[in-house]
């Protein structure tokens, strides 16, 4: 399977499925959506700093959450 087919695939997948955010307003070309949304989503993940104000951290669960203590 080549790279096109597996864009093809992404764009597919996520044209097929819409947010209800995204249902709710509609979409004239959901196939032209999906490219975009993957096509920025691709750079952010390859480039955390390309997006102001955004950054991407990669951290387990058991790093972001302190421990809860037991009850008495």
């Amino acid at each position: 399977m080549t790279n096109d087919q597996i864009d093809h695939g992404r764009v597919d997948s996520r044209a097929d499925h819409l947010l209800p955010e995204e249902l709710a307003v509609g979409s004239d070309d959901p196939h032209a959506q999906a490219e975009a949304i993957l096509a920025e989503s691709d750079l952010r993940e390859g480039e955390p700093g390309t997006a102001p104000d955004t950054f991407l951290e990669r951290r387990t669960s058991d790093q972001t959450v302190a421990p809860v203590e037991p009850p008495d």
